[in-house]
């Protein structure tokens, strides 16, 4: 699973300087998305592990054993889902920051409504993941 497969070979030169780029970028878009409602995080893991198997399968190897990424992109691999626990907790964590941020911020109705769209639209996400078979 972490080694390069024929069909996924490991690319050299530019294009691996690109694919570990586009592989920091989308982690960091990933790791933004565990902290603030709206971002969803799972689908930047899945570039980031999608890059990084082209271009470091060591370093991908790392992520998919690291305690917080790791189960959530090993589910992903092995069984094209996500267990809805992970799904329960993300929705739960997403409506109290959302509910936070709008009670404790001044701002206007526009940003507290921009706020709920976003964190609308990422909750969408979250529910649309298939889940695991074992969930």
């Amino acid at each position: 699973m972490h080694s390069p497969s024929p069909d996924r070979p490991v690319v050299t030169g530019w294009k691996k300087l690109l694919f570990l780029a586009l592989s920091g970028f989308f982690f960091v878009l990933g790791v933004l998305g565990a902290i603030l409602p709206g971002l969803p995080t799972t689908p930047f893991l899945l570039l980031t592990s999608f890059f990084l198997a082209r271009s470091s399968p060591r370093v991908n190897a790392a992520l998919l054993r690291s305690r917080f990424f790791g189960p959530i992109l090993t589910d992903w691999q092995e069984h094209r889902g996500v267990r809805k626990d992970v799904k329960s907790q993300a929705i739960v964590c997403v409506v109290l920051a959302v509910a936070a941020a709008i009670y404790f911020s001044p701002s206007s109705l526009a940003i507290r409504l921009t706020v709920i769209l976003l964190a609308s639209i990422g909750l969408t996400v979250i529910v649309r993941l298939p889940s695991t078979p074992q969930s």
